[in-house]
């Protein structure tokens, strides 16, 4: 792979796409690797965040870091206040 060109999530297929300046592309279908992770709903939002606003960080998350400790990092829930 060379110098990356672009990266985007391409809502009609459902993917993050990378493209490179030697022709390969790498594709990354969401809903697969969304499939893989815990589906809380405390995580999903955080997900559809990077997926939408910031691909590359995305990609980069899951082609070389550990998306489970990442969503548990950035994600808790929080106690209902029962008392309020």
């Amino acid at each position: 792979m060379e110098k990356l060109l672009s990266c985007a999530f391409n809502m009609g297929t459902g993917r993050v796409e990378l493209r490179y300046s030697d022709g390969s592309m790498i594709s990354i279908h969401c809903t697969s690797v969304e499939d893989e992770l815990a589906n809380s709903r405390f995580q999903r939002p955080e997900r559809d965040w990077l997926i939408y606003n910031d691909p590359l960080s995305y990609a980069e998350l899951i082609l070389n870091g550990d998306p489970k400790e990442y969503l548990q990092t950035v994600t808790e829930p929080l106690p209902f206040d029962f008392d309020g």
